[in-house]
């Protein structure tokens, strides 16, 4: 070295020893001072920097060890040099971070959000059985990713960046990229983590989400959702850009860091910060994946399934430039894979519910069993995720689906499940004629338990019509039911509504027939006035007795109720009008005729009034023909 280099040399080392912080305070002024603060002296910081690199220049590392230089004095010197940029490195990121405010992290979620669908818990009647959307080809998809789901903030202020990539670039050419990486870390680590828990990501088990039950869980996944979403396309984006613009261009010479390509951010420092932060967050999704499947989950969890599925294509951009990323992809996409078995799993879990209800006690009034509820709300809400169940569904219902608790075969062979062309049917399609194809069998079971004929049809009549209306009042549910099958399920309404009428009317009808009345004999011919008095109270007693059941029973849709009213009274009041006029007279002529003759025409129009109400009149409130 000759003398111009050597005084050289010898200004850099005192350049840097007065920065030593070893020391007890630098020389350059006191304890707290810093070379790379907000205001300091930018003269210095940059005498320094180029002090360090005539330390690298003038006194080269020596063979075979890059962190020793061949100057004992320069070796001493760009180890001080090395120190006081790991504190200056550690102090510019730690004092000149963004704290970033979490309404802006908050809005992210609404990016490609999904759209608001009601939660199973919403719709009622369950019994204890337990931001932008599109249209596709096969009907409302639940979400999809936007043009530009990634949103990274600056982290750091523009020259903040640069002065931290300036530090780094010296201290990765020294051989100290590790230390440099690991400081970067420990202070980006627990920003991210406040970041995270700002944003409402918790700190649990799978035990801990395990035990938890179904109403808090599912407050937490709505929470998580939205934290998801702003934690990879707000934080864990902004951090990947962070990193790539302090080490993108360094020879990181850690065999553990993949050198990556000059546009994409380096592994090791973004990995490092936020892998425990990433793990955290999906270890929650997982947990919700293996846990137990339940009906009432479905929903909560195809909505969690299409937020992961949604975030995928981002979360392999920030983390798939490397193995150590890759390997939080990977478990993003297996943890998508296992939220797709659980919703097929909670599906069949839900039709082996249908099919074995075991509820024995028939339900006041003939009216809509809760059951029936239950279920046609449910898949109403089913139809409304068809985007995403289309693509789990991909199988018809087993036969060994179609088997009773028992063991046997259901009876009827449920005949509805032949549909014409099933090639073209979609499975989910099927899943759900299925599912309402048990139900049906299942209804009549209940119906078997009312001992008046009358009252099982009309179960059946009103819990069908519940079905056939709840079909056809969901655009999305019609569509996947076909108008085959709908054409079935109305038949059916309609053979049950006629089946009550004959079973309910037919013997009160019969007391209004002229057979039985004439008498004929030697000595005289005309009506038996015996048997007409027997034929009047028959028919008061029929229809009293009908009345104080059938006020009791129940049909809530006001439209049916009227028109079986419309349809009693068009069969009843001409039938009784007629009698009466043909015989009135020979009661009239006798004794007591109000014993007989108890109702006008009007008074059993009135009554019938009270049918299907599902509260019986107080007695006596009715006026009678004769007083």
């Amino acid at each position: 070295m000759d003398g111009s280099a050597a005084a050289e040399l010898e200004r850099a080392e005192r350049v840097v020893m007065r920065w030593d912080s070893t020391a007890s305070a630098p020389a350059g002024g006191g304890e707290d001072q810093m070379l790379f603060d907000g205001g300091g002296d930018r003269a210095e910081a940059e005498r320094f920097l180029q002090a360090v690199d005539d330390l690298r220049r003038l006194a080269p590392p020596s063979p075979g060890s890059p962190r020793r230089t061949s100057s004992s004095g320069a070796s001493g010197a760009v180890q001080v040099a090395m120190a006081r940029l790991e504190d200056e490195f550690r102090h510019v990121l730690a004092s000149r971070a963004v704290d970033l405010e979490i309404e802006v992290l908050a809005d992210l979620s609404s990016l490609s959000m999904c759209s608001d669908r009601s939660s199973f818990s919403d719709v009622g009647d369950a019994p204890p059985v337990d931001d932008d959307s599109v249209e596709s080809s096969v009907g409302r998809r639940s979400s999809y990713r936007s043009m530009r789901s990634i949103r990274e903030i600056d982290l750091l202020p523009p020259d903040a960046v640069a002065d931290l990539n300036a530090i780094a670039s010296r201290m990765a050419a020294a051989g100290y990229d590790r230390e440099c990486v690991q400081v970067y870390a420990s202070v980006r680590k627990p920003a991210v983590d406040s970041a995270l828990r700002r944003l409402g990501v918790e700190k649990l088990t799978i035990g801990d989400v395990q035990r938890l039950e179904w109403d808090a869980l599912e407050v937490k996944i709505r929470r998580w959702i939205r934290a998801a979403r702003a934690a990879v396309r707000g934080v864990f984006a902004s951090e990947r850009r962070l990193c790539f613009l302090i080490f993108h261009d360094l020879p990181l010479s850690n065999p553990t860091i993949a050198t990556p390509a000059p546009t994409t951010t380096p592994a090791a420092p973004f990995v490092e910060t936020v892998k425990g932060a990433a793990l955290q967050l999906f270890g929650f999704a997982e947990a919700i994946s293996i846990g137990r499947r339940s009906p009432e989950k479905l929903f909560k969890i195809i909505d969690l399934h299409d937020a992961l599925a949604d975030l995928l294509p981002d979360v392999s951009d920030i983390f798939a430039v490397s193995k150590a990323g890759e390997s939080i992809y990977v478990q993003s996409t297996e943890i998508r894979a296992r939220l797709a078995d659980a919703v097929r799993g909670i599906l069949s879990e839900f039709e082996n519910a249908v099919l074995r209800d075991p509820s024995k006690t028939p339900v006041p009034g003939g009216t809509i069993h809760p059951l029936t509820r239950y279920v046609m709300n449910y898949i109403v809400l089913i139809s409304d995720y068809k985007a995403t169940l289309s693509e789990l569904i991909v199988s018809r219902p087993s036969a060994s689906s179609r088997v009773s608790a028992d063991g046997n075969e259901l009876t009827p062979s449920f005949p509805d499940l032949d549909l014409a062309d099933p090639d073209s049917q979609l499975p989910l399609s099927a899943h759900l004629i299925w599912t309402i194809v048990v139900l049906e069998h299942n209804l009549e079971g209940k119906a078997s338990l009312y001992k008046d004929p009358a009252l099982s049809h009309l179960f059946l009549m009103n819990n069908v019509h519940y079905i056939v209306h709840k079909v056809k009042d969901s655009p999305e549910l019609r569509g996947l039911i076909g108008n085959e099958y709908l054409k079935r399920l109305t038949g059916k309404f309609r053979l049950a509504a006629t089946a009550y009428q004959r079973s309910s009317w037919l013997k009160i009808l019969n007391c209004l027939r002229d057979e039985g009345l004439h008498v004929s004999g030697g000595f005289s011919s005309g009506i038996s006035k015996s048997a007409l008095r027997e034929r009047f109270k028959s028919f008061n007693a029929a229809f009293e007795e009908a009345h104080r059941a059938q006020s009791g029973w129940y049909v809530p849709d006001t439209q049916l109720r009227e028109e079986l009213r419309i349809s009693i009274s068009e069969k009843l009041l001409p039938a009784y009008r007629s009698f009466l006029g043909r015989f009135r007279h020979h009661i009239e002529n006798g004794r007591h005729p109000e014993l007989y003759i108890k109702y006008t025409v009007e008074d059993l129009e009135i009554s019938v009034t009270d049918f299907f109400e599902g509260s019986p009149p107080p007695p006596h409130n009715r006026r009678r023909s004769h007083g």
